[in-house]
């Protein structure tokens, strides 16, 4: 089980910080947080249900990360492993999460596969997601995986969809012209993407799509 303790600075203050796995104790809270995360437009029926989280918590515990600032719960990160083929990306996040249920989690599978990442609005200034996305490269290292991988939303693209393709879009993320709230935030995180899927997610703000962003495990030739 994972549990990392360490500091990370508000200022010129440092502040104690642990990630860790999640257990039933936390649920509430998780919920809570998924709600201050993604206010409408985004569908409040995609925020975490106690069925969801119990399923994360019993099928890959190993998946189920979350961080405490100074005793406050922060945010979560949670996946699953899966079997995937770079030469067919297309999927939903729906089918390939079984809609964040993660019943279909392979203990043999290839992929550390990203269903959801979140920090409360009130604390995203400290860098807690960055260090979440760490913790998950820990788990890829420590299972022998290829890669980690998640489609990141794109809500930046619906005010530019009338003059750029979705690809465009990314690409001016890429070269820095753009700014976009997630994929940006992935870049920093060291993910690299490998291509856009289409209807991945029920997403106004993202015109329903996605960018396939990967990280490979650097020690899997």
């Amino acid at each position: 089980m994972y549990h990392s303790q360490f500091y990370v600075f508000d200022g010129n203050m440092p502040v104690p910080v642990v990630v860790r796995n999640y257990t039933s104790k936390d649920f509430d809270e998780l919920i809570q947080i998924q709600s201050e995360c993604f206010p409408p437009p985004f569908p409040s029926e995609l925020w975490w249900n106690i069925e969801q989280l119990t399923n994360h918590v019993t099928y890959f515990p190993e998946g189920a990360l979350c961080i405490e600032v100074d005793g406050v719960l922060a945010g979560s990160l949670t996946a699953l492993c899966v079997n995937f083929d770079p030469n067919h990306m297309e999927h939903k996040w729906e089918d390939i999460t079984d809609n964040g249920y993660i019943t279909n989690h392979n203990p043999s599978g290839d992929t550390l596969y990203i269903v959801d990442i979140s920090v409360r609005p009130s604390f995203r200034k400290l860098g807690l997601g960055k260090l979440m996305m760490q913790a998950m490269y820990h788990v890829v290292i420590q299972k022998k995986l290829v890669r980690l991988l998640g489609g990141g939303r794109m809500p930046g693209y619906q005010k530019k969809a009338d003059t750029m393709t979705p690809d465009q879009y990314l690409q001016e993320v890429i070269t820095g012209k753009l700014k976009d709230p997630v994929i940006t935030f992935l870049l920093r995180c060291g993910r690299l993407p490998i291509g856009i899927v289409e209807n991945y997610l029920d997403d106004v703000e993202s015109c329903n799509y996605a960018a396939l962003m990967e990280w490979k495990n650097p020690f899997i030739k």
